[in-house]
This record gives structure tokens, C-alpha cells and sequence, in this order.
């Protein structure tokens, strides 16, 4: 987020953080399902989602930025979170399903 606004407008560097996230998670639950595949789908999206949250409560919003006000945008902040719950989520059911064959 810290270099896209750098070189871009604000609206464009959210929706590349829209697209790219959920692209980055769904990438990392693949290597995490097709390497150690610990956890059920739904306790590594609660997990992988947690972890963003918690970076982006206490060290963007409180350490950075110094106020919650990031929370109130809908495109910056929920719609990420959402599709990262999703991606991570409905790659391990997709890789969960190719290994029962």
C-alpha cells in the first residue's frame, strides 16, 4: 500500500490491493495445502485472516497510522479482508478435493 500510493492515486493503488491480495493468499494456501496441509480450510482462512487483521488493528492503524479511520473504507479494508477468507479458504477445498483421487 506504502509504494503504490507513492506512484499512484490512492483509488488505484485500493483496487490493486483488492485484486492483489486475495491473488497472494490463494498463493500462499496453495503452497501451505500442497506442503503441510495441518489444518482444515476453514481454520487456515480463520488463521491467515486473523493475522491480517491483527497487522492491520494494531501495527497500520494504531503504530502507523495512529487512528482506526482505515476501517471505514469499505474497498481498503472489507472487501480484502472478505476475498482473502475466500481465496484462502476455497483453494484448500479445491486442493482437499484433488487429493481424495
Amino acid at each position: 500500500m506504502g509504494i503504490g500510493m507513492a506512484v499512484t492515486s490512492i483509488q488505484t493503488t485500493l483496487i490493486l490491493h483488492t485484486i492483489g491480495a486475495p491473488i497472494i493468499f490463494a498463493t500462499i494456501s496453495w503452497i501451505y495445502f500442497r506442503k503441510f496441509k495441518y489444518t482444515t480450510p476453514l481454520q487456515t482462512a480463520v488463521a491467515f485472516l486473523s493475522i491480517v487483521v491483527f497487522v492491520d488493528f494494531f501495527v497500520v492503524a494504531l503504530l502507523i497510522l495512529g487512528n482506526l479511520e482505515m476501517f471505514t473504507d469499505i474497498l481498503g479494508t472489507w472487501i480484502p479482508f472478505v476475498l482473502i477468507f475466500l481465496s484462502t479458504y476455497l483453494s484448500g477445498l479445491y486442493i482437499e478435493s484433488q487429493s481424495n483421487y
